[in-house]
């Protein structure tokens, strides 16, 4: 599933920890957001190591799912790269 991870988390050193953990399941979009396409548990493994470097009462992190359709109609106006994970890629 490709979902959208945006985060705000209200303390530096958590902040890093969250991106650490977003790193392992996607490509950063931007600052606070990664782009992810992570199934079933996957996606649990994500949340729960995520759930354990937050603290709820301050931190806030919100999963956006995109359909298949919808993903394909991303627009990009201005810097930015659209991640696309079924391209070929060759490692030198």
């Amino acid at each position: 599933m490709n979902m959208l991870v945006a985060y705000d988390i209200a303390e530096p050193r958590r902040l890093g920890k969250v991106a650490k953990v977003l790193k392992d399941y996607g490509t950063r979009v931007q600052k606070s957001i990664f782009e992810v396409n992570v199934e079933g548990k996957n996606f649990s493994e994500m949340k729960t190591r995520i759930e354990g470097e937050i603290e709820a009462s301050e931190d806030a992190v919100k999963y956006f799912p995109l359909c298949e359709k919808c993903a394909g109609t991303i627009e990009i106006i201005g810097q930015g790269v659209l991640v696309d994970p079924d391209e070929e890629y060759t490692v030198l």
